[in-house]
């Protein structure tokens, strides 16, 4: 919002400069105030677009146009440190250089303090909760099994508990291994000094194991008895259980 409102402060300035300066050479200032809008309509087409802006459709039409479309947090928070945007706050009174220099510190090192509480809080109910819990089913089915073949029942009858075992067993090596290398990345991130070069390795290096591990556990939770499952399924948090 503070970014907003300097940006608008900004335009708005710029704005009766203009209109102004056509005033001062006796164009009225009705007409003038229309000359400039017009104007201002020309110049933001290129930015403008009326489609899905989130979605693959602005991705390429950005790339078309030549419009930046970043899409990750370290690099984004480098437009706040531009010449552009240290001229911006610094001709409205709003931040000196060395404050802005502060603040993009400051939101890289929150962004840092974030992406690491997910990492360590998604580690620990892997390792913790998750996989004990699908071991613990796991562990039934073959149990179960074992029953089954000692009353001598054909593979037939218990070819689904079979393969549940293997589809829980991919799912567990894949989470493990996953979030094992989720924490070698994290170790290396934290050793290194520079605040940006660590936060875009949080980014890159950390997160991205994020989804591949919440899909293996989302998976699970599909699969793993309900009374064994530890944590709240997505049903349970729109319901009372």
């Amino acid at each position: 919002m503070m970014v907003l409102n300097v940006i608008v402060a900004n335009q708005l300035n710029e704005f009766r400069k203009e209109v102004d300066a056509l005033t001062n050479k006796n164009i009225k200032k009705d007409e003038a105030i229309l000359k400039v809008l017009r104007q201002y309509i020309v110049d933001s087409k290129n930015i403008r677009f009326e489609g899905n802006g989130y979605g693959e459709e602005w991705v390429k039409e950005a790339k078309k146009r030549g419009l930046n479309n970043i899409t990750t947090t370290p690099p984004a928070l480098d437009a706040f440190v531009t010449k552009k945007s240290v001229r911006l706050f610094e001709d409205n009174g709003i931040f000196s250089h060395r404050e802005i220099e502060a603040r993009h510190e400051i939101m890289l090192e929150t962004y840092i303090k974030k992406i690491q509480i997910e990492a360590r809080v998604m580690g620990d109910l892997a390792i913790n909760h998750i996989i004990p819990a699908a071991l613990k089913y796991q562990t039934e089915l073959a149990v179960n099994t074992e029953k089954l073949k000692s009353i001598g029942m054909k593979a037939d009858a218990f070819s689904t508990q079979l393969e549940m075992i293997r589809e829980i067993s991919e799912h567990i090596t894949i989470i493990k291994t996953k979030t094992d290398e989720m924490i070698e990345a994290r170790k290396k991130a934290n050793k290194i000094e520079n605040v940006r070069e660590k936060a875009i390795a949080y980014c890159d290096k950390v997160r991205t194991y994020f989804d591949e591990i919440r899909y293996h556990a989302d998976k699970l939770e599909m699969l793993v008895d309900d009374e064994i499952w530890p944590l709240a399924k997505y049903r349970e948090l729109v319901s009372i259980r």
